[in-house]
């Protein structure tokens, strides 16, 4: 279990590395196919099969929103940026009706529960992860600032298992995951704060950053590693709610989509304003 885990790791962050520094319609696609797989995994939970209408309607709704993110990233001029922000608004409020309007044509094919679910899976997933692209593709040196993202997420993820291991003792959420640990979630926010500021050394050591941007990255990351740890036990209350163990077996030793960026999902957005007040 350990070695399949590794490779698959490895191969994750092979294609991270690869689409984040591609960026643009590469990146843009990618998160768009996650998206999609993301919300058939939590959809899944209510039963709802992927190409029913709702899940269609929701699916059609996502492709939509990441063509207004891309077009929000072609436009330099703030008030064109603020007018597409406005229309990515009007695109989530069409998805709600539209998948109303599907609910009220075919009812009672489906249930209220199975609506919402639906619609909280569009901003769950495909909304807070297009921060990353938004990131990446709309930030001053966001090749650089989009790594904070995962830095907060699979960094404090690495440093809270292996203190946790080592000197874990008194239980985060004894109901919800028993194996983790005060002192893990501590150590993964340590952890991921100095994975931030070595990193920001690296990055003024090669010229991408000035030696004042090395406190904010550090705090951000801290703060970062806060929210990961929520999102990471919101994807497991979810689960546990419905009696799952994983969202779906689609990465071999990790589960489904959900299952590996369950944290990314959080610090993504979190990470965008972070730096956006800062700087």
């Amino acid at each position: 279990m350990f070695f399949t885990r590794l490779c698959s790791s490895i191969v994750l962050v092979i294609i991270a590395l690869f689409t984040i520094i591609s960026g643009g319609p590469i990146l843009l696609v990618t998160l768009t196919v996650i998206s999609l797989i993301g919300l058939k995994e939590l959809c899944q939970v209510e039963k709802l099969i992927f190409r029913s209408p709702l899940m269609i309607t929701a699916g059609i709704g996502i492709v939509a929103y990441y063509g207004l993110v891309w077009l929000e990233m072609q436009k330099h001029q703030l008030e064109e940026e603020m007018m597409l922000q406005e229309y990515g608004m009007m695109c989530l409020l069409l998805i709600l009706i539209a998948l109303m309007m599907v609910y009220v044509f075919t009812y009672p094919k489906y249930r209220a529960e199975q609506v919402m679910t639906t619609f909280f899976g569009v901003v769950y997933v495909a909304v807070m992860l297009s921060y990353i692209y938004k990131t990446r593709m709309g930030m001053p040196e966001g090749l650089f600032i989009v790594w904070l993202i995962f830095i907060c997420s699979w960094g404090c993820d690495t440093c809270a298992y292996c203190v946790g291991m080592l000197i874990g003792k008194h239980k985060l959420a004894p109901v919800l995951s028993p194996k983790k640990s005060i002192e893990g979630g501590i150590g993964g926010i340590a952890g991921a704060a100095l994975l931030g500021f070595l990193f920001g050394k690296v990055m003024v050591l090669v010229g991408y950053a000035s030696a004042d941007m090395v406190p904010i990255i550090t705090v951000t990351c801290a703060i970062g590693a806060v929210i990961s740890q929520v999102g990471d036990l919101a994807a497991s209350a979810i689960k546990r709610n419905f009696g799952l163990k994983d969202y779906g077996k689609l990465i071999p030793g990790h589960g489904g989509i959900l299952d590996r960026f369950d944290s990314v999902i959080f610090t993504a957005p979190v990470v965008y304003y972070l730096v956006y007040l800062f700087l």
